[in-house]
Protein backbone atom coordinates (compact mmCIF):
# COMPACT_ATOMS: atom_id res chain seq x y z
CA UNK A 1 0.00 0.00 0.00
CA UNK A 2 2.79 2.26 0.78
CA UNK A 3 4.03 2.35 -2.63
CA UNK A 4 0.71 2.69 -4.49
CA UNK A 5 0.32 6.19 -3.72
CA UNK A 6 4.27 7.16 -5.27
CA UNK A 7 3.65 5.28 -7.99
CA UNK A 8 0.52 7.01 -8.87
CA UNK A 9 1.73 10.84 -8.60
CA UNK A 10 4.70 9.75 -10.54
CA UNK A 11 2.36 8.49 -13.48
CA UNK A 12 0.47 11.58 -13.23
CA UNK A 13 3.94 13.10 -13.28
CA UNK A 14 4.64 11.20 -16.03
CA UNK A 15 1.84 11.59 -17.89
CA UNK A 16 2.06 15.31 -17.39
CA UNK A 17 5.34 15.62 -18.28
CA UNK A 18 4.67 13.42 -21.11
CA UNK A 19 1.41 15.85 -22.53
CA UNK A 20 3.85 18.61 -22.21
CA UNK A 21 6.52 17.09 -24.53
CA UNK A 22 4.10 16.69 -27.22
CA UNK A 23 2.24 20.28 -26.65
CA UNK A 24 5.62 21.64 -27.76
CA UNK A 25 6.48 18.86 -29.40
CA UNK A 26 3.73 20.17 -31.88
CA UNK A 27 4.17 24.15 -31.51
CA UNK A 28 7.59 23.48 -32.67
CA UNK A 29 6.98 21.10 -35.86
CA UNK A 30 3.99 23.40 -36.65
CA UNK A 31 6.68 26.91 -36.27
CA UNK A 32 9.33 24.33 -38.56
CA UNK A 33 6.80 23.69 -41.09
CA UNK A 34 5.55 27.07 -42.05
CA UNK A 35 5.38 27.32 -45.66
CA UNK A 36 7.84 29.38 -47.24
CA UNK A 37 6.27 32.34 -49.02
CA UNK A 38 5.73 31.59 -53.09
CA UNK A 39 8.21 32.92 -55.72
CA UNK A 40 7.13 35.62 -57.51
CA UNK A 41 5.96 34.46 -60.70
CA UNK A 42 6.81 36.13 -64.09
CA UNK A 43 4.77 34.69 -67.20
CA UNK A 44 6.35 35.55 -70.61
CA UNK A 45 4.64 35.70 -73.24
CA UNK A 46 6.64 36.11 -76.79
CA UNK A 47 5.22 37.06 -80.51
CA UNK A 48 5.11 33.46 -81.42
CA UNK A 49 6.37 29.99 -79.76
CA UNK A 50 9.14 27.84 -81.43
CA UNK A 51 11.72 30.12 -82.59
CA UNK A 52 15.18 30.28 -81.74
CA UNK A 53 15.37 34.35 -80.65
CA UNK A 54 12.60 33.65 -78.14
CA UNK A 55 14.02 30.46 -76.90
CA UNK A 56 17.35 32.34 -76.66
CA UNK A 57 14.89 34.96 -74.69
CA UNK A 58 13.75 32.01 -72.43
CA UNK A 59 16.78 30.45 -71.42
CA UNK A 60 18.23 34.18 -70.18
CA UNK A 61 15.25 34.22 -68.03
CA UNK A 62 15.10 31.05 -66.52
CA UNK A 63 19.29 31.52 -65.75
CA UNK A 64 17.88 35.03 -63.98
CA UNK A 65 15.17 33.07 -62.46
CA UNK A 66 17.37 30.04 -60.78
CA UNK A 67 20.06 33.45 -59.43
CA UNK A 68 16.85 35.89 -58.42
CA UNK A 69 14.79 32.80 -56.97
CA UNK A 70 12.24 33.86 -58.87
CA UNK A 71 9.77 31.21 -61.15
CA UNK A 72 9.47 32.19 -65.06
CA UNK A 73 7.72 30.33 -67.71
CA UNK A 74 6.98 31.10 -71.40
CA UNK A 75 3.54 30.56 -73.22
CA UNK A 76 3.79 31.61 -76.95
CA UNK A 77 1.63 31.74 -79.56
CA UNK A 78 1.21 29.65 -82.07
CA UNK A 79 0.53 32.14 -85.00
CA UNK A 80 1.15 36.00 -84.69
CA UNK A 81 -2.51 36.65 -84.74
CA UNK A 82 -2.90 39.53 -82.36
CA UNK A 83 -5.93 36.89 -80.80
CA UNK A 84 -3.57 34.22 -79.71
CA UNK A 85 -2.05 36.90 -77.35
CA UNK A 86 -4.75 38.34 -75.87
CA UNK A 87 -6.04 34.49 -75.56
CA UNK A 88 -2.93 33.81 -73.69
CA UNK A 89 -2.94 36.80 -71.21
CA UNK A 90 -6.42 36.66 -70.34
CA UNK A 91 -5.67 32.63 -69.03
CA UNK A 92 -2.87 34.03 -67.11
CA UNK A 93 -4.99 36.58 -65.44
CA UNK A 94 -7.05 33.76 -64.44
CA UNK A 95 -4.35 31.90 -62.94
CA UNK A 96 -3.30 34.90 -61.16
CA UNK A 97 0.35 35.37 -62.64
CA UNK A 98 2.87 37.96 -60.56
CA UNK A 99 3.95 39.25 -63.35
CA UNK A 100 3.47 39.44 -67.54
CA UNK A 101 5.87 40.23 -70.00
CA UNK A 102 4.66 40.11 -73.02
CA UNK A 103 6.23 40.73 -76.57
CA UNK A 104 2.89 42.29 -78.30
CA UNK A 105 2.52 41.08 -81.78
CA UNK A 106 -0.10 43.96 -82.11
CA UNK A 107 0.30 46.80 -79.49
CA UNK A 108 -2.97 48.14 -79.65
CA UNK A 109 -4.80 44.83 -80.15
CA UNK A 110 -3.39 44.41 -76.37
CA UNK A 111 -4.22 47.67 -74.92
CA UNK A 112 -7.45 46.14 -73.33
CA UNK A 113 -6.46 42.91 -71.53
CA UNK A 114 -3.13 44.86 -70.15
CA UNK A 115 -5.99 46.93 -68.52
CA UNK A 116 -7.92 43.92 -67.16
CA UNK A 117 -4.16 42.90 -65.90
CA UNK A 118 -3.11 45.95 -63.86
CA UNK A 119 -6.86 46.41 -62.66
CA UNK A 120 -6.38 42.53 -61.28
CA UNK A 121 -3.10 43.83 -59.85
CA UNK A 122 -0.74 42.20 -61.75
CA UNK A 123 2.31 43.59 -63.16
CA UNK A 124 2.18 44.32 -66.69
CA UNK A 125 6.23 44.68 -68.25
CA UNK A 126 6.77 44.56 -72.47
CA UNK A 127 10.31 43.57 -73.68
CA UNK A 128 11.64 43.11 -77.20
CA UNK A 129 8.72 45.04 -78.72
CA UNK A 130 6.97 47.85 -76.82
CA UNK A 131 3.03 48.87 -75.96
CA UNK A 132 3.06 52.30 -76.09
CA UNK A 133 -0.35 54.02 -75.14
CA UNK A 134 -1.02 51.38 -72.78
CA UNK A 135 -0.91 50.39 -69.14
CA UNK A 136 2.22 48.34 -69.13
CA UNK A 137 4.63 49.66 -66.35
CA UNK A 138 8.40 49.15 -67.71
CA UNK A 139 9.34 48.34 -71.25
CA UNK A 140 12.73 46.19 -71.28
CA UNK A 141 14.14 47.51 -74.85
CA UNK A 142 17.04 45.52 -76.36
CA UNK A 143 18.66 48.57 -78.30
CA UNK A 144 17.91 52.01 -79.31
CA UNK A 145 15.57 52.15 -82.68
CA UNK A 146 18.28 54.38 -84.02
CA UNK A 147 21.23 52.42 -83.29
CA UNK A 148 19.68 49.47 -85.05
CA UNK A 149 18.29 51.45 -87.54
CA UNK A 150 21.95 52.92 -88.59
CA UNK A 151 23.80 49.93 -88.41
CA UNK A 152 21.32 48.05 -90.84
CA UNK A 153 21.52 51.10 -93.50
CA UNK A 154 25.00 51.06 -92.52
CA UNK A 155 25.58 47.42 -92.99
CA UNK A 156 24.19 46.96 -95.98
CA UNK A 157 25.60 50.54 -97.80
CA UNK A 158 29.18 49.24 -97.28
CA UNK A 159 28.10 46.55 -99.66
CA UNK A 160 26.49 48.74 -102.04
CA UNK A 161 28.90 51.45 -102.48
CA UNK A 162 25.79 53.70 -100.59
CA UNK A 163 23.69 53.56 -104.41
CA UNK A 164 21.37 51.33 -105.61
CA UNK A 165 17.80 49.34 -104.92
CA UNK A 166 16.93 48.26 -102.16
CA UNK A 167 14.01 46.23 -100.37
CA UNK A 168 13.06 45.39 -96.61
CA UNK A 169 11.12 42.09 -95.71
CA UNK A 170 9.39 42.76 -92.21
CA UNK A 171 7.58 40.46 -90.31
CA UNK A 172 4.48 41.65 -87.87
CA UNK A 173 2.65 44.38 -89.81
CA UNK A 174 1.88 46.02 -86.80
CA UNK A 175 5.17 45.10 -84.87
CA UNK A 176 6.00 48.55 -83.02
CA UNK A 177 9.69 47.67 -82.49
CA UNK A 178 10.09 46.50 -86.58
CA UNK A 179 8.12 49.65 -87.40
CA UNK A 180 9.81 51.83 -85.43
CA UNK A 181 13.39 50.56 -86.75
CA UNK A 182 12.01 50.82 -90.41
CA UNK A 183 11.12 54.82 -89.83
CA UNK A 184 14.55 55.58 -88.64
CA UNK A 185 16.30 53.09 -91.97
CA UNK A 186 14.25 55.43 -94.27
CA UNK A 187 14.98 58.80 -92.42
CA UNK A 188 19.26 57.89 -92.12
CA UNK A 189 19.34 56.15 -95.55
CA UNK A 190 17.76 59.83 -97.00
CA UNK A 191 20.00 61.95 -94.78
CA UNK A 192 23.38 59.93 -95.13
CA UNK A 193 22.70 57.60 -98.27
CA UNK A 194 20.62 59.99 -101.12
CA UNK A 195 21.55 57.94 -103.81
CA UNK A 196 20.21 54.31 -102.57
CA UNK A 197 16.53 54.08 -103.07
CA UNK A 198 14.41 52.00 -101.19
CA UNK A 199 11.67 50.62 -103.41
CA UNK A 200 9.49 48.46 -101.35
CA UNK A 201 8.89 47.40 -97.91
CA UNK A 202 6.59 43.71 -97.39
CA UNK A 203 5.53 41.70 -94.31
CA UNK A 204 6.29 37.74 -93.91
CA UNK A 205 4.83 37.41 -90.55
CA UNK A 206 7.24 35.43 -88.45
CA UNK A 207 7.85 33.09 -91.22
CA UNK A 208 11.20 31.87 -92.64
CA UNK A 209 9.78 29.90 -95.68
CA UNK A 210 7.33 33.34 -96.25
CA UNK A 211 10.27 35.91 -96.30
CA UNK A 212 12.27 33.49 -98.89
CA UNK A 213 9.58 33.63 -101.35
CA UNK A 214 9.14 37.30 -101.17
CA UNK A 215 12.16 38.06 -101.30
CA UNK A 216 12.31 36.08 -104.45
CA UNK A 217 9.50 37.85 -105.50
CA UNK A 218 10.86 41.37 -104.51
CA UNK A 219 14.00 40.37 -106.91
CA UNK A 220 11.57 39.74 -110.08
CA UNK A 221 10.17 42.93 -109.67
CA UNK A 222 13.03 44.71 -109.44
CA UNK A 223 15.85 43.26 -111.80
CA UNK A 224 17.97 46.17 -110.70
CA UNK A 225 17.93 45.55 -107.23
CA UNK A 226 21.30 44.93 -105.04
CA UNK A 227 20.20 45.13 -101.54
CA UNK A 228 17.83 43.70 -98.85
CA UNK A 229 17.50 44.18 -95.56
CA UNK A 230 15.85 41.02 -93.23
CA UNK A 231 14.03 43.17 -90.41
CA UNK A 232 13.75 40.18 -88.14
CA UNK A 233 15.31 36.96 -86.81
CA UNK A 234 13.04 34.53 -89.26
CA UNK A 235 13.14 37.19 -92.30
CA UNK A 236 16.93 37.92 -92.09
CA UNK A 237 17.67 34.04 -93.08
CA UNK A 238 15.15 34.37 -95.26
CA UNK A 239 16.24 36.37 -97.48
CA UNK A 240 19.73 35.57 -97.43
CA UNK A 241 18.04 32.15 -98.45
CA UNK A 242 16.59 33.84 -101.63
CA UNK A 243 19.82 34.88 -102.67
CA UNK A 244 21.58 32.00 -102.49
CA UNK A 245 18.64 29.94 -104.34
CA UNK A 246 18.54 32.66 -106.83
CA UNK A 247 22.43 32.26 -107.60
CA UNK A 248 22.43 36.46 -107.09
CA UNK A 249 25.37 35.93 -104.26
CA UNK A 250 27.55 38.96 -104.64
CA UNK A 251 24.72 40.89 -106.86
CA UNK A 252 22.03 40.93 -104.41
CA UNK A 253 23.54 42.10 -100.94
CA UNK A 254 21.75 41.49 -97.29
CA UNK A 255 22.25 41.84 -93.73
CA UNK A 256 19.28 41.22 -90.87
CA UNK A 257 18.19 40.90 -87.18
CA UNK A 258 19.29 37.54 -87.23
CA UNK A 259 20.04 35.28 -84.48
CA UNK A 260 24.00 33.91 -84.71
CA UNK A 261 23.52 30.22 -85.35
CA UNK A 262 20.18 30.57 -87.81
CA UNK A 263 22.53 33.13 -90.20
CA UNK A 264 25.69 31.54 -89.64
CA UNK A 265 25.63 29.57 -92.91
CA UNK A 266 24.47 32.83 -94.66
CA UNK A 267 27.35 34.94 -93.13
CA UNK A 268 29.80 31.86 -94.00
CA UNK A 269 28.68 31.41 -97.76
CA UNK A 270 28.40 35.40 -98.43
CA UNK A 271 24.88 35.47 -98.77
CA UNK A 272 24.50 37.78 -95.95
CA UNK A 273 26.94 39.89 -95.05
CA UNK A 274 26.51 40.88 -91.25
CA UNK A 275 23.80 40.41 -88.63
CA UNK A 276 22.36 43.13 -86.29
CA UNK A 277 21.47 41.65 -83.18
CA UNK A 278 22.07 41.67 -79.25
CA UNK A 279 22.81 39.82 -77.08
CA UNK A 280 19.10 37.75 -76.43
CA UNK A 281 19.93 35.63 -73.88
CA UNK A 282 20.98 38.85 -71.69
CA UNK A 283 17.50 40.61 -72.89
CA UNK A 284 15.95 37.77 -70.74
CA UNK A 285 18.05 37.72 -67.67
CA UNK A 286 17.59 41.50 -67.95
CA UNK A 287 13.90 41.07 -68.56
CA UNK A 288 13.30 38.80 -65.39
CA UNK A 289 15.15 41.32 -63.40
CA UNK A 290 13.12 43.91 -64.13
CA UNK A 291 10.06 42.01 -63.44
CA UNK A 292 11.40 40.98 -60.10
CA UNK A 293 12.18 44.43 -59.73
CA UNK A 294 8.94 46.53 -60.29
CA UNK A 295 7.48 42.95 -58.32
CA UNK A 296 8.86 43.87 -54.99
CA UNK A 297 8.45 47.71 -55.41
CA UNK A 298 11.77 48.90 -55.65
CA UNK A 299 12.31 51.70 -57.56
CA UNK A 300 14.71 51.51 -61.00
CA UNK A 301 17.81 53.51 -60.78
CA UNK A 302 18.87 56.09 -63.79
CA UNK A 303 21.83 53.52 -64.06
CA UNK A 304 21.30 50.35 -63.02
CA UNK A 305 24.11 46.95 -61.76
CA UNK A 306 22.43 44.19 -62.84
CA UNK A 307 24.78 41.48 -62.68
CA UNK A 308 28.44 40.87 -63.65
CA UNK A 309 27.50 41.19 -67.29
CA UNK A 310 25.18 43.91 -67.23
CA UNK A 311 27.00 46.32 -64.65
CA UNK A 312 25.34 49.72 -65.72
CA UNK A 313 22.38 49.15 -67.43
CA UNK A 314 20.69 52.30 -68.29
CA UNK A 315 16.79 53.55 -67.56
CA UNK A 316 14.71 56.23 -68.83
CA UNK A 317 12.13 57.63 -66.38
CA UNK A 318 10.20 59.55 -68.71
CA UNK A 319 9.71 56.67 -70.71
CA UNK A 320 9.84 54.16 -68.08
CA UNK A 321 12.28 52.14 -70.52
CA UNK A 322 15.11 49.70 -69.18
CA UNK A 323 17.89 49.31 -72.38
CA UNK A 324 20.20 46.48 -72.72
CA UNK A 325 22.91 48.18 -74.75
CA UNK A 326 24.29 49.19 -78.15
CA UNK A 327 23.45 46.78 -80.94
CA UNK A 328 25.93 43.49 -81.43
CA UNK A 329 27.16 43.67 -84.94
CA UNK A 330 27.66 39.84 -85.75
CA UNK A 331 29.54 38.96 -88.88
CA UNK A 332 31.31 35.58 -89.88
CA UNK A 333 34.25 36.35 -87.99
CA UNK A 334 32.53 36.38 -84.77
CA UNK A 335 29.12 34.33 -84.52
CA UNK A 336 30.66 30.79 -83.00
CA UNK A 337 31.11 33.27 -79.75
CA UNK A 338 27.71 33.00 -79.85
CA UNK A 339 25.60 29.59 -78.98
CA UNK A 340 21.71 30.38 -79.72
Amino acid sequence: MGMRGPTKTFRLAAAAALVAALALGGCSDQLGSAPAPAPTRIEFVPKVGGIPYFEAMDNGGLEAAKQLGVAWHTTGPATVDPAAQVTILRDLIAKKADVIVVAPNDPAALAGVIAEARAKGIHVLTSDTDAPGTQREVFVNQASAQGIGAALVDALMAKTGGTGQYAIVSCGRAAANLNSWIAVQKEYAAAHYPKAELVETVYAGEDEDAATVLAKQLMARHPGLTGLIGECTTSAPGVAKAVGEEQKIGRVFTVGVGTPQAIKPFLLDGSCSQSVLWNVESLGYLTAWTAKQIADGKPLAPVNKVSLELPAVKYDAATKTVLLGDPLLITADNVDQFKY
